[in-house]
């Protein structure tokens, strides 16, 4: 165990509890709202739905021939038997239930096969890396790219299920939490070996990303590569001191400003540890740091948050209040050399399919997971992000747009890489989560760290695409992925490029949408020539169905409005059927 912190706790405990209660600290970026921005979606002036983007490029929206080009009329009928039966919530509730009672009835055999005609053959592109092998060349064949998922869940043990504290969830009362929110299952740990195991499925699926004219994504959850408590702990302490930054700038009375310009003064700093009988250690610390840095007497949140690196000379010195005690306590009290042989593990991972992904000509999208581990992730990530994104974006992280504070983090992440010298990359979402992180917040009494609305979510996912738009246009060391069912932002998305210059062959703003959806998105995208991507999970029908299940409840919003995508699939059905089409097969 690490040594306690010096401090003299007797002297400290009723100044600081006062200290402590008179201002309680806010996450950056907690605020209520932020300023509002132009969101765009609006439709161009005579009413239509194209656009023109990238130097003028036309994209039709509405053209259904060339946007279901690459379908025969088979798959047309699918797909419009299985938007539908997903806009029913009965059926979308009772999912499990029902494949549950259809495995009874028809056996696992017929079960299997009834899948594949309808929801598994929509969303999921094959069993393994070989079958779906046909589907990756049909699609680049009509100018649309692959991001490789293996998709098999797996729900948490019950020796594995995780203890956390709600500060890593935005609380203030330590709870016990279950990994599996509302059907969103982790990966299950095992032991190393499991780890393993997944580190060389991810190695396979690289591997199948790899060798075409399109540069593949492979995408990674870092919950397969370790033990998800760890990252569950190293998330609550990561919180833990931004939070105490947080709380330094509100007693400095700097907290109204934004993240990036709340800069600490060292000397009001030490008044604060005096007042609370702390030593002079970690003041002197400090200052020593950021004079050499700087030479200002300030330090701000990303200089801070770089001290936990060092936590191996700092150990003794990093603290955060305990309101419940009225005292400074250890960071890293309960952060054992065992914990540190974890992080280790999962670094060591990712350096491997990092390699192995340089190697193939692939990038890495590592996905977001729950609001409760994402800190942990982010911090990996950016660590991988400033080895192996010198020369060339490799590595994608991924930003839940939904959140609070998806802006303040991605500012940071900009940030960061300026002056750490790496290609920023990012694959942003409105996210997958909202409802059970809604209602765990409420259950748990913590703030609840989802925007309030839809409306909300999309003003921030537009700020936070227009911040990325705009560091790609002054520095072109920026890439981002709109990931993104909405038309509207697409269109938005293609507006800014032209306002900015950013031609599509430059390759820095991608496109991505999930297979088996929006193909009059994805195909127009990709035959104008922009860098367009499917999501294609792929993997054993029985094992995938857990993903199929969990997607069905996080995009039930999206597939009740997908009215305008069955029209689009009716008329290209009735087009096929007055010219006598219907027997159409794609030609590539």
């Amino acid at each position: 165990m690490l040594p306690a912190v010096a401090v003299t706790r007797a002297r400290a405990e009723a100044p600081l509890r006062r200290l402590l209660s008179s201002s309680r600290p806010r996450l950056p970026g907690s605020q209520a709202q932020h300023t509002q921005v132009d969101v765009g979606g609006r439709r161009n002036g005579r009413g239509g739905s194209s656009g023109r983007a990238g130097g003028g490029i036309p994209v039709d929206f509405e053209q259904t021939r060339e946007a279901y080009k690459s379908k025969d009329s088979l798959e047309l009928l699918r797909s419009l038997l299985v938007l539908k039966m997903c806009s029913f919530d009965f059926l979308v509730d009772k999912n499990q239930e029902i494949m549950d009672f259809g495995k009874k009835v028809l056996g696992r055999k017929a079960f299997d096969q009834l899948m594949k005609m309808t929801f598994y053959g929509q969303f999921v592109a094959g069993e393994d890396h070989k079958a779906i092998r046909p589907l990756i060349q049909k699609n680049l064949a009509f100018g649309v790219g692959s991001v490789l998922d293996y998709s098999v869940e797996e729900d948490i043990s019950q020796e594995e299920e995780p203890q956390i504290h709600s500060s890593a969830a935005g609380g203030d009362k330590g709870e016990n939490y279950k990994n599996t929110i509302g059907g969103s299952q982790t990966y299950f740990y095992a032991d190393e070996s499991k780890c393993d195991q997944h580190m060389e499925t991810f190695m396979k699926c690289i591997q199948a990303s790899g060798g075409s004219s399109m540069d593949g994504f492979s995408a990674i959850k870092m919950t397969a590569l370790g033990r998800p408590q760890f990252l569950l702990q190293l998330s609550e302490i990561l919180v833990k001191w931004r939070r105490f930054f947080t709380f330094l700038a509100s007693k400095q009375r700097k907290d109204s400003v934004d993240v990036l310009e709340q800069k600490l003064d060292l000397k009001q700093m030490q008044e604060f540890f005096s007042s609370v009988g702390a030593n002079d250690d970690f003041y002197n610390a400090l200052t020593a740091r950021s004079e050499d840095a700087s030479g200002l007497g300030t330090i701000d949140l990303l200089d801070w948050e770089r001290l936990f690196d060092d936590r191996a000379n700092l150990a003794d010195l990093l603290v955060v209040p305990n309101v419940q005690l009225g005292q400074l306590e250890p960071l890293l009290k309960d952060f054992s050399a065992e914990e540190e042989g974890q992080m280790t593990r999962i670094l060591q991972r990712m350096e491997t399919l990092a390699e192995h992904a340089v190697k193939n000509g692939v990038r890495l999208m590592v996905d977001a997971e729950q609001t409760y581990m994402q800190p942990a992730i982010n911090r990996l990530t950016l660590q991988m992000q400033n080895v192996y994104n010198k020369d060339k974006p490799v590595i994608f992280n991924t930003y839940q747009c939904y959140l609070k504070d998806a802006f303040d983090n991605l500012t940071l992440a900009v940030e960061l890489s300026r002056r750490e010298g790496w290609h920023f990359a990012a694959k942003l979402v409105r996210g997958a989560y909202m409802h059970q992180e809604r209602e765990r917040a409420l259950e748990f009494d913590y703030e609840d760290p989802i925007n309030p609305d839809y409306e909300t979510t999309n003003v921030m996912y537009h700020r936070c695409l227009d911040y990325v738009l705009d560091e790609i246009a002054r520095h072109r060391n920026a890439n981002v992925m709109v990931a993104s069912h909405n038309e509207d932002t697409v269109k938005h998305t293609l507006r800014r490029m032209n306002e900015l210059a950013l031609l599509p062959r430059e390759n820095k703003v991608f496109f991505g949408q999930l297979l088996g959806m929006c193909d009059q998105i994805s195909f127009p995208l990709g035959q104008a020539g922009f860098p367009v991507y499917k999501y294609v999970p792929y993997g054993p029908v029985n094992e995938v169905m857990p993903y199929l299940s969990r997607r069905a409840q996080e995009n039930r919003g999206f597939m009740k409005g997908a009215q305008k995508e069955r029209e689009l699939l009716w008329k290209e059905l009735k087009r096929r059927l007055a010219s006598r089409e219907l027997l159409y097969q794609p030609l590539y």
